[in-house]
């Protein structure tokens, strides 16, 4: 594993900022707001030729364990603790603190390298602090801005030993294990499977999972719908920030996981709320850094309460997540608190039979993240649900099934003159595109199109996967290559 720096600092010095500029792109958000991050986030840093790990951290703060405030503390410890060095930021332009020099003394009792920055000290306005910072008995401080990028060169001299005896360590450890592996290899039978040749194979695609690619699953939801609670049920540790406060995730936080030996990077995201409901500026960068995770996620599990499912904002999430033809699981969190099981599950299938036409037999798993209950369910659903986002379908069987619709429910007759289908393809997965070329697209019947789509989902067998299906006007482009074949 790479080396791991951990930024630490009070709250608003600039510590994100730092953390995206290190990493080469806006993962984390940032505002005038202090307080802003509250999970530790990962991201991979480059300086120079040196590449690391750096976790960006809450802002330190004297707060009580049970508070909020003091749980974001703790997430910090965690992250000096596991880290081969730490960035001690302060704000050149604030000068130093009373925070600044209590956290100092915390520090001087680890074990960890620390590393002081004044950051903010670009211009006359910074040198007051960056002075007072020698007084902390951390060495010469790294005058730095990480907003305009100064100060990089003087960093990278600091941390060139650290990154460097790190990789050196790793590689040891590395060349330890390969040794003992190679004493330790057994051969295996191999076992031959044959395929159904009555049945031409369908293509679900790459495999999701492998060790070069993880698939990648955000977790989306309403506030306070147990989302962090059921990433930390996943992982087995207190990795995010969770408690009864709504609205506590802000920044998508990205986490690498093994399951089943299947490798997935899973995404904790802000709680989506009604638009209108939106004020704040930093709600609405968490809100969009929520939907970000939509559009680059694979998989999207929708976390819903038990308790109030399928509330209007939940259907509006949804029906996003379906829009941009992510594959969808929906899980019902919290149904610990549930009493009548079956009543329950009777009007959630009867809602999903209401409202979840688009994406109709999408999975349904019900679980309680709090006492770890139903996740394997959920994930196994979570790897079918990708397997058919991924499926495609061989020309001659899409044809076939057209016919055989063709046969027993026909396009209806617009003006006296029959609509003429003449031949199906698919032209893409993830998920799953077709296109039917016909003679009169434009006055097909959107109900004739949502018939058509819930057969392709019921033959070939992919339920609650986003189906895009388009029409374009002309003839059978095959059908030239067909005749040619005929007359050699």
């Amino acid at each position: 594993m790479p080396a791991k720096i951990a930024i630490i600092g009070r709250p608003n010095v600039g510590k994100s900022t730092l953390f995206n500029r290190l990493v080469g792109k806006r993962l984390a958000l940032v505002d005038d707001t202090p307080g802003v991050t509250r999970d530790r986030r990962a991201g991979d840093a480059k300086l120079g030729d040196l590449r690391f790990t750096i976790l960006d951290t809450a802002g330190l703060e004297e707060a009580d364990a049970r508070t909020l405030e003091g749980r974001m503390r703790a997430q910090t410890e965690e992250a000096i603790a596991a880290a081969d060095a730490v960035l001690f930021v302060i704000d050149a332009r604030a000068g130093l603190t009373p925070s600044d020099s209590h956290f100092a003394n915390m520090l001087r009792r680890t074990s960890t390298p620390v590393v002081l920055i004044a950051n903010k000290a670009e211009g006359r306005s910074g040198e007051g602090g960056l002075y007072e910072a020698f007084s902390l008995g951390f060495g010469d401080p790294i005058a730095m801005s990480a907003e305009h990028g100064e100060g990089l060169a003087d960093l990278y001299r600091v941390l060139l030993p650290i990154v460097d005896a790190a990789d050196a360590a790793d590689e040891a450890a590395a060349s330890e294990k390969d040794a003992v592996a190679a004493g330790e290899i057994a051969v295996t039978d191999v076992d031959v499977v044959t395929e159904d040749e009555d049945e031409e194979p369908v293509d679900t695609g790459p495999a999701a999972g492998s060790s070069t690619r993880p698939l990648r699953v955000a977790v989306v939801g309403r506030p306070n719908a147990g989302k962090s609670t059921l990433i930390n049920r996943f992982l087995g540790e207190e990795r995010l920030l969770t408690g009864p406060e709504a609205g506590i995730t802000r920044d998508s936080i990205s986490v690498d996981w093994v399951w089943r030996d299947k490798h997935v990077k899973i995404f904790d995201t802000a709680g989506i709320r009604r638009k209108a409901r939106v004020q704040e500026k930093l709600e609405k960068l968490s809100v969009a850094d929520a939907l970000r995770a939509i559009k680059f996620a694979e998989v999207v599990i929708v976390t819903l309460d038990a308790t109030i499912p399928f509330e209007k904002q939940d259907l509006q999430i949804i029906d996003l997540v379906a829009r941009e033809g992510r594959a969808l699981v929906i899980a019902i969190n919290k149904w610990d608190l549930i009493e009548d099981h079956a009543e329950t599950m009777q009007r959630i299938s009867d809602a999903s039979e209401r409202y979840l036409n688009q994406i109709r037999g999408v999975r349904i798993v019900t679980l309680s993240g709090l006492h770890g209950r139903g996740l394997d369910k959920l994930m196994d659903a979570a790897f079918q649900s990708y397997d058919m986002w991924n499926r495609r379908v061989s020309t001659s069987r899409l044809n076939r099934w057209l016919d055989g619709v063709l046969v027993h429910h026909p396009p209806p007759a617009v003006a006296g003159r029959r609509v003429k289908l003449r031949y199906m393809t698919q032209v893409k997965a993830r998920p799953p595109h077709f296109v039917i070329f016909c003679s009169r697209p434009e006055v097909l019947p959107e109900s004739y199109t949502r018939y058509l789509v819930n057969g392709l989902r019921e033959r070939f067998e992919m339920p609650g996967t986003p189906i895009r299906l388009s029409y374009r006007k002309g003839d059978n482009p095959y059908a030239a290559k067909a005749r040619k074949r005929k007359i050699q």
